[in-house]
């Protein structure tokens, strides 16, 4: 009796303490979250808790006490390496008792239970105060029941968690095979991508060098235009000296003739020359500025598009056993793009359009300095030419007119000489005269002195008288001629003075126009060749 009462008291104080056990777990568990559980980790026991949880697996040995894994925090979930194994799953679960800890039966007398009254043999009389006792054992069927219940619970539990760990498995497959193509996808796309800017930076590279080369041709049309410019200098001075020179001819060979005019037709033509070459060097000077900018965007867009050319690389050939991969909070929810593929591509193809637009620009820049340079040394070759034929036919007319004026001068001396011959027998016809004067002036004196009758006014009177009459009017004649030789004489005296005068003014011309000038105009100052820029 006492035996029994005390294992009923036993039995008794057991079942109260495995009703407070599970009470205190069911708090335990409506006190905590399962993800709270994750991030402590499973429960220890006492003294006696093994630091290694029983292992599912054969391969106990791979796991490890602490987590060092070096995994960020938001996925971190317990103290132990993946897989994660819920700590719930080594924790002892809840029981919900489908009756009362306090009565064993709800209906003892009912024919479930197989209990028609109480046997004394089997159930030892108890106290009245430990009587309930007797009401909280257990049936066999109850143990049967419950044994039952316990396998239906852990074949559905079993079922559901292989269910659980089948559909993990596949979903660990699917989400591995989507992960892995959703990153092949990527890799491809990135390779794409690549390929793209390395095809747009080609292009650039190709149009950077184009316009390098269409920089430096037109750099060296410029420095052959400005090298004109300077060689122009020279023919002007020419031109210019030549009418300094010009400006010393004398008297009447000071004429406004036809190389005075050709010449400032040069000089004209010269500075009109200068003044288009200058409006073409600054014009080449703006292009050239202009194909300098489209070469800056060009070099922009190129380093800008290494860049990204190396940064995508870098993606592509990140791998998930790289190095420096690691977390970056928020960086999905950031876009600082600025373009599209549509207005990536447009920014390129402008800068290509533009760079070929000036490059165009800058060829025609090119033609118009080598015609300016082939129009300019033309006109320049040909004035000059028309200048020296001026010059030429000028000479030839000063020379002849030089000529005709020694010829004159040559006759004008002999006509002199000759004057002076006349005019020296004419002194002489009227000296000769003064002595046939004489004797007939003695002759009428010495018979005015006859006497008387004698002095008759005879034949012999008469002819003395005409005689003295006849030498008096041949010697007027001769002092007439007299006078007119030596008029003649002067004039041609003046004569010879004017054409000397003006044959030392031909030979001035002569040497002004055929030595300064044409000495000056033997060779054109400057290249007449076409340049090919």
């Amino acid at each position: 009796m006492d035996c029994n009462l005390l294992t009923a008291k036993l039995s008794l104080g057991d079942g109260k303490k495995l009703y407070k056990r599970k009470e205190h777990a069911k708090m335990e568990y409506l006190g905590h979250t399962q993800t709270a559980t994750y991030m402590t980790g499973p429960r220890l026991g006492g003294s006696n808790a093994q630091t290694f949880l029983p292992s599912i697996s054969t391969m106990q040995s791979s796991y490890k006490a602490h987590d060092t894994y070096p995994a960020p925090s938001p996925l971190r979930r317990s103290l132990t390496t993946l897989p994660w194994r819920p700590s719930t799953y080594y924790q002892t679960a809840r029981v919900n008792t489908s009756s009362a800890l306090t009565r064993s039966m709800p209906e003892p007398m009912s024919a479930k239970n197989q209990l028609s009254e109480l046997d004394n043999v089997k159930v030892p009389p108890v106290f009245a105060a430990a009587r309930n006792a007797l009401y909280t054992r257990y049936t066999p069927n109850d143990w049967y029941s419950s044994n039952h219940s316990n396998y239906m619970a852990s074949d559905r539990v079993r079922s559901s968690a292989e269910r659980l760990r089948l559909d993990t498995v596949r979903l660990c497959r699917e989400t591995d095979d989507k992960t892995k193509r959703t990153q092949s996808d990527v890799g491809k796309r990135l390779g794409e991508r690549i390929g793209d800017i390395q095809f747009w930076k080609t292009e650039l590279h190709h149009e950077t060098d184009n316009m390098i080369t269409e920089i430096n041709a037109l750099q060296e049309a410029k420095r052959v235009l400005e090298k004109a410019l300077q060689e122009t200098e020279n023919p002007l001075h020419i031109s210019q000296e030549c009418l300094y020179h010009r400006e010393k001819r004398q008297a009447i060979d000071l004429v406004h003739d036809v190389p005075e005019k050709e010449l400032i037709k040069e000089v004209d033509l010269i500075k009109r020359c200068q003044e288009k070459m200058r409006n073409t060097i600054e014009r080449a000077n703006v292009q050239l500025g202009l194909d300098r900018a489209a070469q800056h965007e060009l070099e922009i867009d190129s380093a800008d598009k290494f860049v990204a050319n190396s940064l995508d690389e870098n993606c592509h050939g990140m791998r998930n056993s790289s190095r420096g991969i690691a977390y970056h909070n928020g960086v999905q929810r950031v876009d600082n793009t600025v373009s599209v593929p549509e207005t990536w591509a447009k920014f390129s193809n402008d800068n290509i359009q533009r760079s070929q637009s000036e490059r165009a620009a800058s060829k025609q820049m090119r033609n118009e300095i080598e015609s300016a340079l082939n129009s300019c040394a033309n006109d320049m070759w040909q004035e000059w030419n028309s200048v020296n034929v001026a010059l030429t036919q000028r000479i030839g007319e000063s020379t002849d007119a030089r000529n005709r004026l020694q010829t004159h001068l040559s006759k004008v001396l002999q006509e002199i000489f000759d004057m002076e011959k006349n005019i020296e027998l004419l002194k002489k016809a009227i000296q000769d005269k003064e002595a046939p004067m004489q004797v007939a002036h003695t002759r009428l004196d010495t018979r005015i002195r006859r006497p008387n009758v004698e002095l008759c006014r005879d034949p012999v009177q008469h002819r003395l008288v005409e005689e003295v009459g006849e030498i008096g009017v041949t010697v007027d004649h001769l002092q007439n001629k007299l006078r007119m030789a030596e008029n003649a004489l002067q004039q041609l005296l003046r004569t010879k003075a004017s054409l000397e005068q003006d044959l030392s003014i031909k030979n001035n011309s002569l040497f002004i126009d055929r030595e300064k000038c044409l000495g000056m105009r033997k060779t054109f100052p400057m290249s007449p060749r076409v340049v090919s820029v």
